[in-house]
């Protein structure tokens, strides 16, 4: 499978799980609060801050129909609260001042122009430019810029149609599983397509964009081999918007990376006996005991062994070949049994 170079970040499988906070238009054209937003991704622990590039004019016209978690006509909200490209230019200067990367999503081939004049080098691509394969290729091939293509409200002969034009020029290449409902209802996240998806998408980094309201799927997608996590972002859960249902706040984005930094570390595939665990056997496992006194010379029969903690003698699982065995030695009742009280080899 792909790995991704980001400014030297390794993006991809054994590595650590690449966290996206996607401010979208969450700032409401603020560049207070977008800086803000900026400075708790990064306090929150996430490898970038994601922004969003729109040039209304260029990609849609002023008519075009939205969903119900929209206030007004999206091409009104985006003229009214869209950052501008100084602005953007502002932000990445200030992510790099802090540390964090910063992402862009151009909605426009225009857009994805401005963006590279001000060094932006990885494009987001949302779902719903997934199938302008012209664009892609065009953007690519100019600009040769890492791309991670969300395939939302798209089928897997879209999704391939996708992959081939955009590996066939060489570019390296993330698809994140999306589901395009502000917010999804958990029965339709299906995510064992992200499995899907990493056999079928071989030269691909696959990911996750979530846009579910609390953290549960983004821990699961981790878990089924998701590379990278996009989670939407707000300074206050009270804020209206068009983004607001599907946002998380920044100590939720804490708890997210802190998560998806334990789940990593906790998925190995070696089944052995830990050093911690050695001491827990000697008093958890069970041992061969006495039931009743046992005379030298007795023959040992059902009756007068059992088993009980610690597990420090004959373990329990030998007891079907200690019967039939005679003592060679008085034990009292309710002693563990050695090898040394019954006659026979030892058995391991």
């Amino acid at each position: 499978m792909n790995v991704i170079d980001f400014k030297g970040r390794l993006i991809g499988p054994d590595q650590p799980c690449y966290v996206i906070a996607e401010a979208c238009d969450n700032h409401l054209g603020n560049m207070d609060t977008a800086k803000e937003m900026c400075l708790q991704s990064k306090l929150a622990g996430a490898d970038a801050v994601k922004f969003q590039h729109h040039l209304p004019e260029e990609e849609m016209l002023p008519d075009v129909p939205v969903s119900d978690n929209f206030e007004m006509p999206l091409f009104e909200f985006l003229k009214r609260y869209a950052l501008t490209l100084d602005d953007h230019r502002v932000l990445k200067e200030y992510c790099e001042s802090i540390g964090i990367h910063y992402i862009c999503t151009p909605f426009s081939y225009k857009a994805a122009e401005e963006l590279d004049t001000i060094g932006v080098e990885v494009f987001k691509i949302g779902s719903g430019e997934m199938t302008d394969i012209p664009s892609l290729i065009k953007m690519s091939t100019t600009f040769r810029k890492p791309m991670v293509v969300s395939t939302g409200m798209c089928t897997f002969d879209e999704i391939d149609e996708t992959y081939e034009a955009l590996t066939e020029v060489g570019t390296p290449l993330a698809l994140t599983y999306c589901i395009s409902e502000y917010p999804p209802v958990y029965e339709d996240m299906n995510l064992g397509v992200i499995q899907v998806m990493k056999s079928r998408y071989p030269k691909a980094v696959i990911g996750h964009s979530d846009h579910t309201q609390d953290l549960f799927t983004s821990f699961a997608a981790v878990s089924l081999g998701a590379c990278i996590i996009e989670k939407h972002v707000i300074l206050d859960k009270r804020q209206p918007g068009p983004d607001q249902s599907v946002s998380i706040d920044f100590r939720d984005l804490a708890e997210l990376v802190n998560g998806i930094r334990k789940i990593e570390v906790s998925l190995g595939n070696e089944k052995k006996v830990h050093h911690r665990e050695e001491q827990i056997r000697e008093w958890a496992f069970r041992s061969i005991v006495t039931t009743r006194a046992i005379k030298a010379g007795e023959t040992i029969e059902e009756h007068m062994i059992w088993s009980k903690r610690p597990g420090t003698g004959i373990p329990s699982r030998l007891r079907p070949g200690i019967l039939g065995r005679k003592a060679i030695k008085d034990v009292e009742e309710n002693k563990l049994l050695s090898w040394d009280d019954i006659e026979g080899e030892v058995v391991q």
